[in-house]
Protein backbone atom coordinates (compact mmCIF):
# COMPACT_ATOMS: atom_id res chain seq x y z
CA UNK A 1 0.00 0.00 0.00
CA UNK A 2 1.57 3.33 -1.42
CA UNK A 3 -0.62 5.41 0.89
CA UNK A 4 -1.83 6.13 4.58
CA UNK A 5 -5.58 4.01 4.33
CA UNK A 6 -6.66 5.85 7.76
CA UNK A 7 -5.98 9.07 7.02
CA UNK A 8 -8.90 11.69 6.24
CA UNK A 9 -8.25 15.53 4.60
CA UNK A 10 -10.28 18.33 3.91
CA UNK A 11 -8.94 19.43 -0.08
CA UNK A 12 -11.61 17.80 -1.82
CA UNK A 13 -14.33 15.16 -1.75
CA UNK A 14 -12.45 13.50 -4.64
CA UNK A 15 -10.08 12.73 -1.97
CA UNK A 16 -11.98 9.92 -0.90
CA UNK A 17 -11.77 6.49 -1.87
CA UNK A 18 -14.83 3.98 -3.11
CA UNK A 19 -17.87 3.19 -0.79
CA UNK A 20 -17.61 -0.70 -0.04
CA UNK A 21 -21.02 -1.28 -1.68
CA UNK A 22 -19.38 0.44 -5.55
CA UNK A 23 -16.60 -2.10 -4.63
CA UNK A 24 -18.23 -4.85 -4.48
CA UNK A 25 -21.06 -3.59 -7.12
CA UNK A 26 -17.97 -3.85 -9.81
CA UNK A 27 -16.75 -7.29 -8.27
CA UNK A 28 -20.17 -8.88 -8.78
CA UNK A 29 -20.24 -7.52 -12.38
CA UNK A 30 -16.91 -9.42 -13.73
CA UNK A 31 -18.03 -12.67 -13.94
CA UNK A 32 -17.79 -14.19 -17.34
CA UNK A 33 -19.11 -12.41 -21.18
CA UNK A 34 -21.74 -9.79 -21.35
CA UNK A 35 -22.01 -7.51 -24.11
CA UNK A 36 -19.85 -4.03 -24.77
CA UNK A 37 -20.42 -0.66 -25.24
CA UNK A 38 -23.67 -0.45 -23.12
CA UNK A 39 -25.46 -4.03 -24.52
CA UNK A 40 -25.60 -5.59 -20.69
CA UNK A 41 -27.87 -5.98 -18.08
CA UNK A 42 -26.40 -3.27 -15.77
CA UNK A 43 -26.95 -0.84 -18.50
CA UNK A 44 -30.42 -1.68 -18.66
CA UNK A 45 -31.10 -1.66 -14.92
CA UNK A 46 -29.45 1.57 -14.84
CA UNK A 47 -32.43 2.93 -16.71
CA UNK A 48 -35.51 1.68 -14.94
CA UNK A 49 -33.09 2.81 -11.67
CA UNK A 50 -33.05 6.69 -13.49
CA UNK A 51 -36.78 6.26 -14.44
CA UNK A 52 -37.49 6.10 -11.44
CA UNK A 53 -35.40 9.32 -9.68
CA UNK A 54 -36.24 11.28 -12.83
CA UNK A 55 -39.14 10.51 -14.74
CA UNK A 56 -40.32 7.99 -17.00
CA UNK A 57 -38.95 9.73 -20.23
CA UNK A 58 -35.09 9.56 -18.66
CA UNK A 59 -32.14 7.82 -19.86
CA UNK A 60 -29.06 7.81 -18.36
CA UNK A 61 -25.45 7.55 -20.02
CA UNK A 62 -22.22 6.82 -18.32
CA UNK A 63 -19.23 8.52 -18.94
CA UNK A 64 -15.61 8.69 -17.57
CA UNK A 65 -16.12 11.97 -15.54
CA UNK A 66 -17.10 15.18 -15.15
CA UNK A 67 -15.89 17.73 -17.21
CA UNK A 68 -17.15 14.59 -20.01
CA UNK A 69 -20.55 15.03 -18.99
CA UNK A 70 -20.90 18.70 -19.08
CA UNK A 71 -19.28 18.34 -22.97
CA UNK A 72 -21.23 16.18 -23.85
CA UNK A 73 -24.71 17.50 -22.14
CA UNK A 74 -24.32 20.56 -23.73
CA UNK A 75 -22.77 19.65 -27.06
CA UNK A 76 -26.19 18.04 -28.03
CA UNK A 77 -27.96 20.53 -26.46
CA UNK A 78 -26.80 23.30 -28.88
CA UNK A 79 -25.56 24.10 -32.57
CA UNK A 80 -22.17 25.45 -33.00
CA UNK A 81 -23.94 28.94 -33.03
CA UNK A 82 -25.33 28.24 -29.73
CA UNK A 83 -24.61 29.69 -26.11
CA UNK A 84 -25.15 28.85 -22.52
CA UNK A 85 -25.61 31.21 -19.87
CA UNK A 86 -23.80 30.36 -16.98
CA UNK A 87 -22.87 31.93 -13.60
CA UNK A 88 -19.12 33.13 -14.21
CA UNK A 89 -17.99 30.61 -10.86
CA UNK A 90 -19.47 27.68 -12.63
CA UNK A 91 -17.45 24.91 -13.22
CA UNK A 92 -18.09 25.04 -17.03
CA UNK A 93 -16.66 28.55 -17.13
CA UNK A 94 -13.32 28.65 -14.44
CA UNK A 95 -12.48 25.01 -13.59
CA UNK A 96 -12.64 22.73 -16.93
CA UNK A 97 -9.86 24.35 -18.97
CA UNK A 98 -12.22 25.83 -21.59
CA UNK A 99 -13.51 22.32 -22.54
CA UNK A 100 -17.12 22.75 -23.24
CA UNK A 101 -15.72 26.14 -25.72
CA UNK A 102 -12.71 23.90 -27.04
CA UNK A 103 -14.07 20.08 -27.54
CA UNK A 104 -18.01 21.14 -27.73
CA UNK A 105 -17.56 24.57 -29.88
CA UNK A 106 -19.99 26.61 -28.13
CA UNK A 107 -19.82 29.69 -26.64
CA UNK A 108 -20.47 30.46 -22.45
CA UNK A 109 -21.68 33.53 -21.78
CA UNK A 110 -21.11 34.20 -17.84
CA UNK A 111 -23.21 35.94 -15.23
CA UNK A 112 -22.44 37.84 -12.23
CA UNK A 113 -23.26 35.99 -9.08
CA UNK A 114 -22.49 36.75 -5.52
CA UNK A 115 -23.19 33.41 -4.10
CA UNK A 116 -22.59 31.10 -6.69
CA UNK A 117 -26.32 30.60 -8.12
CA UNK A 118 -27.93 31.46 -11.29
CA UNK A 119 -29.49 34.72 -11.08
CA UNK A 120 -33.16 34.40 -13.40
CA UNK A 121 -32.77 38.16 -13.49
CA UNK A 122 -29.79 37.16 -15.68
CA UNK A 123 -31.54 34.64 -18.20
CA UNK A 124 -32.45 36.45 -21.38
CA UNK A 125 -35.86 37.30 -21.80
CA UNK A 126 -36.31 36.53 -25.49
CA UNK A 127 -34.10 34.73 -27.85
CA UNK A 128 -31.88 36.32 -30.56
CA UNK A 129 -33.24 36.84 -33.61
CA UNK A 130 -32.69 33.42 -35.77
CA UNK A 131 -31.72 35.14 -38.88
CA UNK A 132 -28.97 37.15 -37.06
CA UNK A 133 -25.65 35.77 -38.11
CA UNK A 134 -23.57 38.39 -36.37
CA UNK A 135 -24.30 37.58 -32.84
CA UNK A 136 -23.60 34.48 -30.70
CA UNK A 137 -27.14 32.34 -29.67
CA UNK A 138 -28.09 31.92 -26.04
CA UNK A 139 -30.41 29.19 -26.27
CA UNK A 140 -29.54 27.09 -23.11
CA UNK A 141 -29.15 28.37 -18.85
CA UNK A 142 -26.30 26.47 -16.98
CA UNK A 143 -26.66 26.24 -13.20
CA UNK A 144 -24.36 23.81 -10.43
CA UNK A 145 -26.32 22.64 -7.84
CA UNK A 146 -24.54 22.34 -5.60
CA UNK A 147 -22.77 25.28 -6.33
CA UNK A 148 -18.77 25.84 -6.83
CA UNK A 149 -19.09 28.18 -3.93
CA UNK A 150 -21.09 25.27 -2.03
CA UNK A 151 -25.11 26.76 -1.91
CA UNK A 152 -27.55 25.14 -2.90
CA UNK A 153 -30.31 25.89 -5.49
CA UNK A 154 -33.87 25.30 -3.45
CA UNK A 155 -36.76 23.68 -5.52
CA UNK A 156 -38.35 27.04 -6.06
CA UNK A 157 -34.74 28.30 -6.75
CA UNK A 158 -34.38 25.71 -9.66
CA UNK A 159 -38.30 26.26 -10.53
CA UNK A 160 -37.47 29.93 -11.20
CA UNK A 161 -34.74 29.50 -13.39
CA UNK A 162 -36.55 26.97 -15.16
CA UNK A 163 -39.76 29.13 -15.60
CA UNK A 164 -37.46 31.93 -16.70
CA UNK A 165 -35.58 29.97 -19.04
CA UNK A 166 -38.68 28.24 -20.82
CA UNK A 167 -40.70 31.21 -21.11
CA UNK A 168 -37.83 32.43 -23.33
CA UNK A 169 -37.60 29.11 -25.30
CA UNK A 170 -33.92 28.31 -23.46
CA UNK A 171 -32.99 24.98 -22.45
CA UNK A 172 -31.85 23.83 -19.09
CA UNK A 173 -28.99 22.25 -18.00
CA UNK A 174 -27.71 21.34 -14.44
CA UNK A 175 -24.15 20.13 -13.29
CA UNK A 176 -25.05 18.08 -10.66
CA UNK A 177 -21.69 16.27 -9.67
CA UNK A 178 -22.91 17.03 -6.49
CA UNK A 179 -26.32 17.05 -6.76
CA UNK A 180 -26.76 14.41 -4.27
CA UNK A 181 -25.72 16.70 -1.47
CA UNK A 182 -28.49 19.52 -2.58
CA UNK A 183 -30.93 17.38 -2.81
CA UNK A 184 -30.10 16.23 1.08
CA UNK A 185 -29.41 19.64 1.88
CA UNK A 186 -33.07 20.92 0.35
CA UNK A 187 -34.98 18.19 2.31
CA UNK A 188 -36.31 16.55 -1.49
CA UNK A 189 -35.90 13.95 -3.96
CA UNK A 190 -33.25 14.15 -6.59
CA UNK A 191 -36.01 14.38 -9.14
CA UNK A 192 -37.42 16.95 -7.41
CA UNK A 193 -34.73 19.51 -7.36
CA UNK A 194 -34.32 18.97 -10.64
CA UNK A 195 -38.09 19.48 -11.68
CA UNK A 196 -38.08 21.12 -15.33
CA UNK A 197 -34.48 20.26 -16.13
CA UNK A 198 -33.94 19.30 -19.25
CA UNK A 199 -30.19 17.39 -18.88
CA UNK A 200 -28.63 16.61 -15.77
CA UNK A 201 -24.75 15.74 -15.42
CA UNK A 202 -25.29 13.69 -12.72
CA UNK A 203 -22.13 13.29 -9.89
CA UNK A 204 -20.86 10.25 -8.88
CA UNK A 205 -17.35 9.70 -8.30
CA UNK A 206 -17.30 12.70 -5.46
CA UNK A 207 -19.91 10.69 -3.76
CA UNK A 208 -17.89 7.51 -3.59
CA UNK A 209 -17.50 5.96 -6.80
CA UNK A 210 -14.44 5.18 -8.90
CA UNK A 211 -15.13 6.75 -12.19
CA UNK A 212 -18.03 7.45 -13.55
CA UNK A 213 -20.49 10.13 -13.95
CA UNK A 214 -23.17 10.60 -15.78
CA UNK A 215 -25.59 12.67 -18.55
CA UNK A 216 -29.54 12.36 -17.68
CA UNK A 217 -31.70 13.18 -20.04
CA UNK A 218 -34.92 13.93 -18.79
CA UNK A 219 -36.52 15.78 -21.67
CA UNK A 220 -35.55 13.39 -25.31
CA UNK A 221 -36.32 16.47 -27.13
CA UNK A 222 -33.64 18.70 -25.84
CA UNK A 223 -30.90 16.68 -27.29
CA UNK A 224 -29.81 15.75 -30.27
CA UNK A 225 -26.66 12.79 -31.25
CA UNK A 226 -26.00 12.06 -27.72
CA UNK A 227 -25.35 8.77 -28.53
CA UNK A 228 -22.52 9.47 -31.36
CA UNK A 229 -20.68 13.01 -29.04
CA UNK A 230 -20.09 10.31 -26.38
CA UNK A 231 -18.05 8.05 -28.81
CA UNK A 232 -16.45 11.24 -30.58
CA UNK A 233 -15.88 12.62 -27.19
CA UNK A 234 -14.14 9.70 -26.04
CA UNK A 235 -16.62 8.89 -22.95
CA UNK A 236 -17.81 6.12 -24.15
CA UNK A 237 -16.80 2.76 -22.51
CA UNK A 238 -16.15 -0.29 -24.04
CA UNK A 239 -16.88 -2.59 -20.62
CA UNK A 240 -19.57 0.17 -19.66
CA UNK A 241 -20.91 -2.78 -17.21
CA UNK A 242 -18.60 -1.63 -14.90
CA UNK A 243 -19.45 2.19 -15.03
CA UNK A 244 -23.16 0.96 -14.85
CA UNK A 245 -22.67 -1.03 -11.78
CA UNK A 246 -20.78 1.49 -9.98
CA UNK A 247 -23.93 3.86 -10.46
CA UNK A 248 -26.44 1.39 -9.70
CA UNK A 249 -24.67 0.90 -5.99
CA UNK A 250 -25.08 4.30 -5.28
CA UNK A 251 -28.53 4.64 -7.00
CA UNK A 252 -30.54 2.03 -7.02
CA UNK A 253 -31.03 2.33 -3.10
CA UNK A 254 -30.30 4.97 0.06
CA UNK A 255 -26.17 4.83 -0.11
CA UNK A 256 -26.78 8.24 -2.58
CA UNK A 257 -28.75 9.68 0.41
CA UNK A 258 -26.58 8.41 2.91
CA UNK A 259 -23.79 9.22 1.46
CA UNK A 260 -24.64 12.98 1.01
CA UNK A 261 -25.93 13.39 4.35
CA UNK A 262 -22.93 12.51 5.85
CA UNK A 263 -20.80 14.89 3.64
CA UNK A 264 -22.94 17.49 4.43
CA UNK A 265 -23.06 16.90 8.38
CA UNK A 266 -19.46 16.78 8.63
CA UNK A 267 -19.28 20.21 6.95
CA UNK A 268 -21.85 21.68 8.65
CA UNK A 269 -19.85 20.53 12.06
CA UNK A 270 -16.66 21.76 10.83
CA UNK A 271 -17.82 25.07 9.93
CA UNK A 272 -19.42 25.95 13.27
CA UNK A 273 -16.15 24.96 14.90
CA UNK A 274 -14.10 27.09 12.60
CA UNK A 275 -16.60 29.96 12.96
CA UNK A 276 -16.10 29.86 16.55
CA UNK A 277 -12.47 30.06 16.68
CA UNK A 278 -10.88 33.81 17.46
CA UNK A 279 -9.81 35.40 14.58
CA UNK A 280 -11.49 32.98 12.57
CA UNK A 281 -14.75 33.46 10.11
CA UNK A 282 -17.39 31.46 7.26
CA UNK A 283 -17.46 33.56 4.48
CA UNK A 284 -20.50 31.56 2.60
CA UNK A 285 -23.70 29.67 5.06
CA UNK A 286 -22.29 26.18 4.87
CA UNK A 287 -25.39 24.64 2.90
CA UNK A 288 -23.56 21.17 1.56
CA UNK A 289 -20.06 19.51 2.12
CA UNK A 290 -17.96 23.26 1.23
CA UNK A 291 -16.55 25.43 4.04
CA UNK A 292 -15.01 27.86 3.27
CA UNK A 293 -13.36 30.20 5.96
CA UNK A 294 -10.95 32.98 6.31
CA UNK A 295 -7.94 32.06 8.85
CA UNK A 296 -5.27 34.36 10.29
CA UNK A 297 -2.40 35.38 8.56
CA UNK A 298 0.02 32.38 8.42
CA UNK A 299 -2.38 29.90 9.98
CA UNK A 300 -3.24 27.72 6.96
CA UNK A 301 0.17 26.95 5.78
CA UNK A 302 0.97 25.88 9.87
CA UNK A 303 -2.09 23.74 10.10
CA UNK A 304 -0.99 22.54 6.23
CA UNK A 305 2.81 21.44 7.81
CA UNK A 306 1.03 19.06 10.48
CA UNK A 307 -0.30 16.95 7.86
CA UNK A 308 -3.51 18.30 6.33
CA UNK A 309 -4.33 19.48 3.18
CA UNK A 310 -7.04 22.32 2.14
CA UNK A 311 -6.78 24.67 -0.92
CA UNK A 312 -6.57 28.48 -0.56
CA UNK A 313 -9.73 30.05 -1.84
CA UNK A 314 -8.18 32.68 -4.72
CA UNK A 315 -11.31 33.97 -6.08
CA UNK A 316 -12.34 35.86 -2.47
CA UNK A 317 -9.51 38.18 -3.31
CA UNK A 318 -9.33 38.09 0.96
CA UNK A 319 -5.99 37.21 2.34
CA UNK A 320 -6.22 33.80 4.50
CA UNK A 321 -9.42 32.52 2.17
CA UNK A 322 -9.52 28.72 2.03
CA UNK A 323 -11.55 26.14 1.20
CA UNK A 324 -12.26 22.76 3.04
CA UNK A 325 -14.25 20.03 1.55
CA UNK A 326 -15.72 17.20 3.58
CA UNK A 327 -16.84 13.86 1.64
CA UNK A 328 -18.99 10.53 2.13
CA UNK A 329 -16.60 8.85 4.49
CA UNK A 330 -15.62 11.68 6.54
CA UNK A 331 -15.51 10.52 10.30
CA UNK A 332 -16.02 13.50 13.08
CA UNK A 333 -12.98 12.26 14.53
CA UNK A 334 -11.20 13.73 11.95
CA UNK A 335 -13.34 17.54 11.92
CA UNK A 336 -12.28 17.51 15.22
CA UNK A 337 -8.86 16.51 15.02
CA UNK A 338 -8.24 19.18 12.20
CA UNK A 339 -10.19 22.01 14.24
CA UNK A 340 -7.97 21.21 16.99
CA UNK A 341 -4.80 21.99 14.83
CA UNK A 342 -6.08 25.12 13.21
CA UNK A 343 -7.05 26.31 16.68
CA UNK A 344 -3.44 25.49 17.89
CA UNK A 345 -2.29 27.24 15.06
CA UNK A 346 -4.42 30.22 15.81
CA UNK A 347 -2.97 30.53 19.31
CA UNK A 348 0.18 29.94 18.20
CA UNK A 349 -0.27 33.23 15.75
CA UNK A 350 -1.55 35.66 18.43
Amino acid sequence: MLHDAVKYDFGSDNYAGAHPAVLEAMVAANGGHVGSYGDDPYTARLQEVMKGHFGADARAFPVFNGTGANVIALQSMLPRWGAVVAPASAHINTDENAAPERIAGIKIVPRPSTDGRLDPGTIPSTRVDEDDVHSVHPLAVSFSNTTELGSVHSVAQVREIVTKAKDAGLLVHCDGSRLANAAVAAGVSLGEITEGVDVISLGATKLGAVAVEAVVVRNPEAVVGLEMLRKIDLQLASKQRFLSAQLLALYEGEVWRENASNANAQAARLGEAVAALEGCSVLYPVEANAVFAVLPEGVADAVRERGWHFYDWGPAGIPGAVRMMTAWDTPTEAVEAFVRDIKDCVAAAR
